[in-house]
């Protein structure tokens, strides 16, 4: 199953532990590629480094109201959690 679509299954601890799992295994096969031309990875990791992912992921909180403007405002917070953490990776 691909990271985002691990990501819309998750509704409590179990899978959001299984979704971080997915993404530090998504993270460390990235690290052994090289970036294209715009910087992403071949898994479309946007942010490279810990300081890059928190900032992309606290701006796609800022900019989506913590995902309200993305159908989100009723989503468990295991659920948005692990948005948060997802959009550390994609969010430019």
């Amino acid at each position: 199953m691909e990271l985002h679509e691990l990501l819309e299954t998750v509704d409590g601890p179990e899978s959001f532990l299984e979704f971080v799992r997915k993404l530090q295994a998504d993270r460390i096969s990235e690290a052994n590629h090289s970036t294209d031309e715009f910087g992403r990875g071949v898994s479309g990791w946007e942010n490279h480094t810990i300081e890059d992912f928190l900032e992309a992921a606290i701006a796609w909180a800022e900019d989506s109201k913590f995902g309200s403007d993305q159908g989100l405002k009723d989503a468990s917070p295991w659920k948005m959690s692990a948005t948060f953490l997802y959009c550390g990776k994609i969010y430019e």
